[in-house]
């Protein structure tokens, strides 16, 4: 079965950081992802770009109605996913609490509904 590993964290915090900081936060993704990739169920994911760049589109009536960011103000922002393929939701959830964004922020695990692609 296939699952998202959604990450969510405070955009603000990578602001604050020092590039030391920032560097060894980088580490410990470069390191999860390849023990993802190790153990053969990574089947993609990326980081995303700061919610400033996103545009929510709407259809009201017909009309396409866009606003510059992201859907809903919340105190923590979608900021990247891992895709996981493993035999159980349980195995996902284990992945999912090695996460690095799991120790400040959270991680949400949703699985797919076409798990065949």
């Amino acid at each position: 079965m296939k699952y998202m590993i959604l990450i969510y964290g405070e955009e603000q915090r990578w602001n604050s950081m020092t590039p030391e900081a920032g560097q060894d936060v980088m580490d410990q993704y470069n390191k999860y992802t390849a023990d993802l990739a190790e153990a053969g169920v990574l089947r993609g994911g990326d980081e995303l770009k700061p919610t400033f760049t996103a545009t929510t589109i709407r259809v009201r009536g017909g009309k396409a109605h866009n606003t510059d960011g992201p859907f809903a103000e919340t105190k923590e922002q979608l900021g990247g996913y891992y895709i996981v393929e493993t035999g159980t939701l349980d195995e996902a959830l284990a992945w999912a609490g090695k996460c690095p964004g799991a120790s400040d922020g959270c991680v949400e695990v949703r699985p797919t509904n076409n798990s065949a692609m």
